[in-house]
């Protein structure tokens, strides 16, 4: 596949984080302005296939995170707040030039980027955090009891049916066939470890940087309430909130048009 000035297909690339090679899609085009994507726990680099290619004046980069699509999974289950944040720093450094970007972030995407954007002010020029709080309390535990390899997609689907998720269309990204059958490419068993991690209370990561942040949060997601979403607005300078009261967690998959509106005119104030 070939990189096109009308970022109608995606490349993919790889680069070494530590002892790991992650995986991720560029959109390519030639701007010299920079949309760094990254996904929710269970998801993948191709969770945003169909946002991503909007970005016509962007060059847009989507990436597979540790644990996740086609990056390497930790061997010793190294999935602390750090290695998500430095995963980041060795993709700009690496791979474009330590430029300062932009970073849309979904759920564990987005915690990730605004801790990043904490630690690293210089190289974060605006945010997209998706539906995550400063406050996280979530639980993954029905990962556990998730095959490891389904007889078919259908049974696949029905496994999440089985232990009560809605959003089956969303964690069925990340599937995969191969001789045994269909499963996940996530690290599931590092799920147990990395989910953990992720809770807390990070309001000083969630202040701890000044560049414009546009927060978009879904009326009806089970991991932000829309009180501690409108508290985030309220006490971090430089916040916009946006709340879609008839979506969920996944809001750039819930209302896609309304998603791009929403982070394009945000964008276009920037400029």
């Amino acid at each position: 596949m070939s990189n096109t000035g009308y970022n109608s297909s995606a490349t993919r690339k790889s680069f070494r984080s530590g002892n790991l090679c992650l995986s991720y899609l560029d959109y390519g085009g030639d701007s010299e302005r920079v949309l760094v994507m990254l996904h929710g726990y269970m998801a993948s680099a191709r969770s945003f296939s169909e946002l991503a290619v909007r970005f016509k004046d962007w060059r847009v980069i989507s990436m597979d995170q540790r644990g996740h699509g086609w990056s390497d999974h930790p061997p010793e289950k190294e999935y602390a707040r750090d290695d998500y944040v430095e995963d980041i720093l060795n993709l700009i450094q690496s791979e474009l030039g330590g430029q300062p970007v932009t970073i849309l972030g979904h759920s564990l995407g987005g915690l990730n980027a605004y801790q990043f954007a904490a630690r690293y002010p210089e190289l974060v020029k605006a945010l997209i955090v998706e539906d995550i709080g400063a406050e996280i309390d979530a639980d993954f535990s029905f990962a556990d009891k998730l095959p490891f390899r389904s007889a078919s997609l259908k049974e696949l689907r029905q496994s999440l049916a089985d232990i009560g998720l809605r959003a089956i269309d969303y964690f069925a990204e990340s599937v995969f066939e191969d001789e045994l059958g269909w499963g996940f490419r996530t690290d599931l068993k590092g799920l147990q470890v990395s989910v953990p991690k992720s809770n807390g209370v990070w309001w000083e990561d969630w202040l701890g940087s000044s560049c414009p942040i546009l927060l978009i949060h879904g009326g009806k997601s089970f991991i932000l309430g829309t009180e501690q979403a409108r508290r985030m607005g309220a006490r971090r300078l430089n916040t916009k909130l946006i709340v879609f009261e008839q979506c969920g967690h996944g809001v750039h998959s819930d209302d896609l048009n309304g998603y791009y509106q929403a982070v394009s005119e945000f964008l276009m104030e920037l400029n």
